[in-house]
C-alpha cells in the first residue's frame, strides 16, 4: 500500500518522525509521495532528514497556489526556481500545483500563469503532476488540456462531482481520494470512489491533514490511509486483497520510482 500525498516534511512531524514512519511500516504502508514547497528552503532542510529516515519516501515539489502571489510579474523567476527544486529535491513529479478560487490567497490571474508555467515545466521534464483544485475545475482542466498530449498526474484530495471526476478522467487523470470519504456527509464523494474506473484511482491522507474517520480531528499520518482504503473497499463493493493490488499498480504506473522503495 503506498499514500500517494503527504506532507512529511511538514513542522507537525519534526518532533516524532521516526515514531510517525513505523506506524505507516506497521500498517502495511511500503512508501509515500511527500509534497514540497519549491520556494521553501526551511522545508527542503527537513526534507532531507526525511529522506534519511525512511527509504520509502519519494519526493515532487511545486509551488501553491495559495504561493503563487509571490511570483507576480515574475514567472521566470518561479521557472527557475522551480527547476531547481525539482533538481535538489530529486522530484519525480511536479506538485502540489493548480487554482484554488476558495480562499483567493493569490490573485487568480497569478494562480493562472504560475500554474500553466509549472504544467509546461513537468512536460518539459517528462513529469507527471500533482493538481490542488478548488471550485476552479474549469480552469484549470483548460490549462491541463492546453499543456498538451504528455501531460499527466492525479487531481490530489478530490472533492468535486462526479461530472467533475469525469472531466479529468477524460484527459487521463488519475482520481485520488482522502479520508474525507470517511466524514459522515462524504455520500458524494463515497460515490466518486465507487465511479472511477479500477485503474484511474489512487488513495492518499494529506498527512497531517483532514484525518479520516475515527482519528478526525487529530494531526494526520499515513498509516491512517488504511481507514480511507477500508472505505473506498467498501464504497466500491470489493475485496480489499483485490483493491489494494490494484491501487498499487495504479501508483506505480503513474509514480514508478516509488517501486524501488525499500520493503
Amino acid at each position: 500500500m503506498f499514500d500517494s500525498h503527504c506532507h512529511l516534511a511538514d513542522p507537525a512531524f519534526a518532533d516524532d518522525l521516526d515514531a510517525v514512519i513505523d506506524h505507516a511500516r506497521a500498517a502495511g504502508v511500503q512508501g509515500v509521495l511527500c509534497i514540497l514547497a519549491a520556494d521553501d528552503e526551511a522545508e527542503a532542510v527537513q526534507a532531507d532528514v526525511v529522506r534519511a529516515a525512511w527509504d520509502g519516501v519519494r519526493f515532487s515539489t511545486g509551488i501553491h497556489p495559495h504561493r503563487a502571489g509571490a511570483w507576480a510579474g515574475r514567472v521566470d523567476d518561479a521557472r527557475e526556481v522551480l527547476e531547481a527544486a525539482m533538481a535538489s529535491r530529486q522530484a519525480i513529479a511536479v506538485g502540489e500545483i493548480g487554482l484554488d478560487y476558495h480562499y483567493d490567497f493569490s490573485a487568480r490571474d497569478v494562480q493562472r500563469d504560475v500554474f500553466a508555467m509549472q504544467v509546461a515545466v513537468a512536460s518539459t521534464l517528462d513529469r507527471p503532476v500533482v493538481i490542488h483544485a478548488r471550485e476552479a475545475i474549469d480552469d484549470t482542466i483548460a490549462i491541463l488540456a492546453a499543456g498538451g498530449p504528455h501531460v499527466r498526474g492525479v487531481m490530489h484530495c478530490f472533492t468535486g462531482t462526479v461530472d467533475e471526476a469525469r472531466r479529468a478522467l477524460d484527459l487521463d487523470f488519475y482520481i485520488s481520494i482522502s479520508g474525507i470519504a470517511t466524514f459522515p456527509r462524504a455520500a458524494a464523494l463515497r460515490e466518486v470512489a465507487a465511479f472511477v474506473p479500477a485503474d484511474r484511482l489512487l488513495i492518499e491522507t494529506d498527512a497531517p491533514y483532514l484525518a479520516p474517520v475515527p482519528y478526525r480531528g487529530q494531526r494526520n499520518e499515513p498509516a491512517w490511509v488504511l481507514e480511507t482504503f477500508r472505505m473506498v473497499a467498501a464504497a466500491r463493493q470489493v475485496a480489499e486483497d483485490d483493491l489494494g493490488r490494484q491501487l498499487a499498480a495504479n501508483t506505480l504506473a503513474l509514480l514508478p520510482a516509488l517501486g524501488t522503495v525499500a520493503r
